[in-house]
């Protein structure tokens, strides 16, 4: 009973860490954070913040995650202090309104076509020279799975996964890993560093840079990935995870 109440529990963070978008219809409404709001709440809440920093920063699908100093925002509220942002619709904030835009495991839950029009957004709401870090899952790193020749990390990355989603596997294979990346966590469309480094490109974003989790060259945008804490294992995390930062022209 306990080892099943351990998996409960890191099948739960996982979930919630990826930022996982159930149900996005009236079930949605119904159960959108334990702590409903009415859109003045929300409009308030931007209002006082954009007031009261200076340097702003806006981070998408925070989940549990409270960044301090940041505008947290999320599509299921699970706090009190994040507030309602559907990624996929225009952005509640005007044209230039921050200096720092952050996401972590969430442009995965969209279409790629969502994910563009996410990342339009995020364009237009930067202020010139304001930067964007989306950390996300790696397509290449889950595909590298089935080399024949596999390290230590990518042979526990496997047992380590199948032990959480798949634990009535008979065997410990590729197969399963790449089917609960898109099946059981919900993801839409995981990206390599080629394909989000054009998608950024594309709407407008320059100069991108490819970093590890808690690593940046800027102050603001140094450990403030959480995911490694959320499943409890951080190699686990690096493997899995790319980060990549832009900025948007001066």
């Amino acid at each position: 009973m306990r080892a099943k109440q351990t998996i409960y529990r890191l099948v739960s963070s996982f979930l919630l860490s990826f930022g996982l978008e159930v149900h996005r219809t009236r079930s949605a409404e119904r159960h959108r954070g334990r702590f409903p709001r009415k859109r003045s709440y929300h409009s308030k809440a931007i209002k006082n913040y954009l007031s009261s920093h200076q340097v702003r920063k806006l981070q998408i699908g925070a989940g549990d995650s409270i960044l301090e100093g940041w505008l947290n925002t999320d599509y299921i509220p699970s706090h009190r202090r994040v507030i309602f942002l559907d990624a996929t619709k225009r952005f509640p904030f005007e044209d230039g309104s921050f200096e720092y835009v952050f996401s972590e495991h969430q442009i995965e839950h969209l279409t790629y076509k969502e994910g563009l029009s996410m990342l339009r957004e995020c364009y237009r709401i930067l202020k010139a020279g304001g930067k964007i870090r989306i950390a996300t899952p790696d397509l290449m790193a889950l595909i590298g799975l089935y080399s024949q020749d596999k390290s230590d990390l990518q042979q526990r990355y496997i047992k380590w996964f199948i032990d959480i989603f798949f634990p009535e596997a008979s065997a410990y294979r590729e197969s399963f890993v790449i089917n609960a990346a898109f099946l059981k966590i919900g993801h839409r469309f995981i990206y390599d560093r080629a394909t989000l480094k054009s998608a950024m490109e594309q709407v407008g974003f320059i100069d991108v840079i490819s970093y590890t989790p808690g690593e940046s060259d800027d102050e603001f945008l140094r450990e403030i990935e959480s995911h490694g804490k959320a499943v409890d294992n951080e190699d686990m995390n690096r493997f899995e995870t790319m980060v990549l930062e832009a900025k948007r022209p001066i």
